[in-house]
């Protein structure tokens, strides 16, 4: 299987994801758009498009970020949708694919930063390729946007500081607003480039010190998204 990547940052490194395409003995593309790189101008290159997180925003000003266009993201995430390919949205790719299928992002009720559990919905729980999470797991949160929503889409889990932390828009694609990908060398990086993350950590509710996410083991977290990969690309 060939798998593209879709890179906004450095410090937004698709950790887990990677590490499961090189486990599983798949091709990979990297599309670093941080460094002026063009996207494919069609979905003919690869099978699964997997499009990161990062700082933008498809609903804020992004004039400190010239190369992010998110109207040509959305555009070839449309296309791989049109062609059958898988796509899982992380982050902000989440939000571009909500807003390939039409849904608007919003605004999360809480910025969350750190390590906080997710719960299934209903529809998570029967969900065949993320039933295995359980009723409740431990997983990475750094945003402060949320995935739109569409009539056909499904929440399949939430938090207490965001309603929308796993949506699936079909049975090719997956929106992940949480991280399960993070490793403590991923998050090194993250801690670096938030610049108000200790001052954050002493006001907002959902917002954890750099110490206590230093703390934290990443393994049961990418161990279940291994599985989801695995189910979802399995036909």
């Amino acid at each position: 299987m060939k798998i593209q990547f879709i890179l906004h940052e450095t410090f937004e490194a698709p950790g887990a994801y990677l590490a499961w395409a090189a486990l599983s003995g798949h091709d990979v593309s990297i599309t670093k758009v941080y460094q002026y790189e063009n996207l494919p101008e069609n979905a003919d290159s690869f099978d699964f498009l997997i499009v990161m997180g990062g700082p933008q925003s498809p609903i804020g000003d992004n004039s400190e970020f010239p190369y992010f266009d998110a109207k040509s993201e959305i555009k070839l995430i449309k296309k791989a949708i049109k062609a059958d390919k898988f796509v899982v949205g992380v982050c902000l790719g989440a939000q571009l694919l909500g807003e390939a299928f039409g849904g608007k992002t919003e605004k999360s009720p809480f910025r969350e930063i750190g390590n906080f559990p997710i719960e299934l919905t209903k529809d998570g729980l029967k969900d065949d390729k993320i039933k295995h999470f359980g009723k409740q797991a431990i997983v990475g949160h750094w945003h402060s946007d949320m995935p739109g929503l569409t009539d056909t889409a499904k929440v399949l889990a939430t938090s207490k500081g965001c309603p929308r932390q796993i949506i699936k828009y079909s049975e090719k694609h997956y929106g992940f607003q949480c991280h399960l990908e993070f490793t403590k060398a991923l998050t090194e990086l993250l801690i670096y480039s938030d610049k108000t993350l200790e001052q954050d950590s002493q006001t907002l509710p959902f917002v954890q010190s750099s110490q206590t996410i230093r703390n934290n083991s990443y393994d049961e977290m990418n161990n279940l998204l291994y599985k989801f990969l695995d189910k979802l690309t399995k036909e």
